[in-house]
Order: C-alpha cells, then sequence, then structure tokens
C-alpha cells in the first residue's frame, strides 16, 4: 500500500479534507479560547490572529473513520501511538495531560502554517505530499514546526 501512496494521494485528498474540516468545526465548539499566556506563545511561534484559536483537550486524538485514509495516515506515522497533538486550521486538539508549553508552541506554528496557506483545503496538499515523501517525522512543515518548540516562560 505505501508503495504507491505518492500516486493515490489525489484520490484520497478530498477525504482528508472533508475529515479535516469535520474535526476542526467540532473542536471549534468544544474547544476553549487560549489563556493570556498561551495567547503569547502563539504569538511568539508566528500566529497572527492567536484570539481564533481554539484548544480542545481531548481523551483520545480523532482518527479517520475511512478505513483507506486511516492506513494512509499510518503507514506514513500520523496517528502513531505516541501522537499527542493535531492541528486543524485554528482548531488544536491536545490529548488530556499533555498540555505543555513545548507541545502547544509546535502546534501553534502548525496553525501559523495553516494562515499562511490561507485554509485547511490550501494547506493539506502540500502537507500530506511532504508525508507522504519523507515521513511524518522529516517532512519539512514538522521540522519548522519542531524547530519553533518553546519550553518554559516567554
Amino acid at each position: 500500500m505505501t508503495d504507491d501512496l505518492e500516486a493515490r494521494l489525489q484520490t484520497l485528498l478530498p477525504k482528508a479534507i472533508a475529515w479535516a474540516e469535520q474535526e476542526a468545526a467540532a473542536a471549534s465548539q468544544s474547544g476553549r479560547a487560549l489563556v493570556a499566556w498561551e495567547l503569547d506563545l502563539a504569538r511568539a511561534v508566528g500566529v497572527t490572529r492567536p484570539e481564533l484559536i481554539r484548544l480542545a483537550l481531548v481523551e483520545a486524538l480523532p482518527k479517520p473513520t475511512d478505513p483507506e485514509l486511516l492506513a494512509a495516515a499510518m503507514s506514513r506515522g500520523i496517528f502513531g501511538p505516541t501522537m499527542v497533538g493535531l492541528t486543524l486550521g485554528h482548531s488544536v486538539l491536545i490529548r488530556r495531560g499533555s498540555d505543555d508549553a513545548r507541545l502547544l508552541s509546535h502546534e501553534f506554528r502548525h496553525v501559523y502554517q495553516y494562515e499562511q496557506a490561507g485554509s485547511i483545503p490550501a494547506f493539506l496538499p502540500g502537507y500530506l505530499q511532504q508525508v507522504v515523501r519523507f515521513g511524518y517525522e522529516n517532512a519539512p512543515l514538522e521540522k519548522d514546526a519542531k524547530a519553533h518548540e518553546r519550553t518554559g516562560a516567554l
């Protein structure tokens, strides 16, 4: 399955975008606005509209129910057992108990990346192409988010 994933990506993209938009809308409704230090942290990693971010603390990160989409994502390291954060536009989902400054700054950098792209449908194709080509850990946008991780006070 992973050998032809790059070729199949174009057919999977509409499913991935629809899933991401649905989960972003749900997290936007259930999530909370950022508190002062989180707003500062988001600004520090480049977010231009941190007031739009909604932070949803969840027991488990949502995964696509479409078997083909889930299998493709997992084959490249997305939704692995160590994944504790997920950003979809201005919606940030964090597994409960993992909401420290390092992870939040990483996820807020992804918000910045979405802002630069303009939308979920504009961001996901490039992001997923990187993940397919380089793997989740080595995708340039993931490396960028890691490079902007912060710890402790600003």
